[in-house]
């Protein structure tokens, strides 16, 4: 009886400048990410949203979950530009992460890297948005709105 070989999903790989986690439960976030769209996951049972996605609810214990596209506007709530970064974003230095707030969720992540200080304050409208990085991964970033 010959060996049933096992197919691993590790589309998760192809998300961010560095991938510490390339099998995930959220795997088809990279799918949408392609399709050029940033998306959530919401809890069928109580409503919950989250953003980064996740495949269960902690509030009510369940795996009800279907995805949401972020859209619309954020208010960039905070950021803050990084001289110093973790192992494997060096290459990446100097740039600005910061927090949207979109209402029942908020997003954390990067400032496009063209936005200058000068175009940035706290409370502007902003968008998040795919972007493609030069080495073929995928992330999103925030843009104004």
């Amino acid at each position: 009886m010959g060996k049933k070989i096992r197919e691993v999903d590790d589309r998760f790989k192809k998300f961010g400048t560095v991938s510490f986690t390339s099998i995930t439960k959220i795997n088809d976030f990279v799918d949408y990410l392609e399709k050029g769209q940033v998306v959530g996951t919401k809890c069928k049972d109580c409503g919950l949203s989250f953003f980064p996605a996740r495949a269960d609810c902690y509030q009510c214990l369940s795996s009800n979950m279907e995805w949401f596209e972020v859209s619309g506007t954020g208010k960039l709530i905070t950021y803050s530009k990084l001289e110093y970064a973790p192992v494997g974003f060096g290459d990446d230095l100097p740039y600005a992460i910061a927090l949207l707030d979109y209402g029942d969720y908020k997003v954390f992540g990067r400032l496009a890297p063209d936005l200058s200080e000068d175009e940035i304050s706290v409370g502007m409208e902003m968008t998040t948005v795919v972007n493609q990085l030069p080495n073929g991964q995928m992330n999103y970033v925030f843009q104004k709105a």
